[in-house]
């Protein structure tokens, strides 16, 4: 269980790993204030989705399941939009779209098809929490990354108080040496592509320390 939860972070990141819910980890990625709401939305239906599929997985006829999942999907996405237009109106601007699309995200019904289906509660809903972390941490990193050098420094606001920064920092040096092209798409996908060769060289020496301590 401990091992499904790990997985999502580095071996089967969704964004760097498997290449999945790119669309808005590249879309949303210009703030950290972004990042984290989104990531934040993901993981809660990815945690009741993998939970309600798991409770429900022997009652679902296989002919149907995929209308089922996205059923289930559906209604939670709704619920977690309702509650961010209400309480963080904010942050309910600045995702957009987005946030309703996460509906079709493929991470949540490729969890929901890859292993809520075929474990139980506990197990699922562990694999849907390492999930979306590991998501949040891919989208904080490509964030921070393109935040910073878009405008030489970083900040999170409040997302229920958009006036209120609980972190921040701005060097007045690097000012005149920003770069805004990384706030744009070219600036999303050049991060995204250096982050998903780092990802590849770590799944590739973890893969080699494996084989090597296989032999001993």
């Amino acid at each position: 269980m401990w091992q499904n939860f790990k997985n999502g972070f580095i071996k089967e990141n969704p964004v760097f790993a498997l290449f999945l819910g790119m669309c808005s980890a590249l879309a949303i990625s210009t703030s950290l204030n972004n990042a984290i709401g989104m990531g934040v939305c993901v993981t809660l239906v990815l945690l009741f989705s993998n939970v309600i599929i798991s409770l429900m997985r022997k009652l679902i006829p296989d002919e149907i399941r995929i209308p089922v999942y996205i059923v289930v999907i559906a209604s939670l996405v709704t619920i977690v939009e309702m509650l961010v237009h209400a309480y963080a109106p904010a942050l309910y601007q600045s995702l957009g779209v987005f946030l309703s699309l996460v509906v079709v995200n493929c991470i949540i019904l490729g969890r929901a098809e890859a292993f809520a289906s075929k474990n139980g509660v506990a197990a699922s809903a562990v694999d849907g929490i390492g999930m979306g972390l590991g998501y949040t941490f891919a989208l904080i990193l490509i964030s921070a990354v393109r935040e910073f050098l878009a405008t030489g420094g970083i900040h999170f606001a409040n997302p229920f108080n958009s006036e209120q920064i609980l972190f921040g920092f701005s060097i007045d040096a690097l000012k005149g040496f920003t770069i805004p092209l990384m706030s744009g798409p070219v600036g999303a996908f050049l991060t995204f592509a250096c982050f998903a060769a780092l990802f590849a060289m770590l799944k590739e020496r973890a893969a080699q320390k494996e084989k090597e301590a296989q032999k001993k």
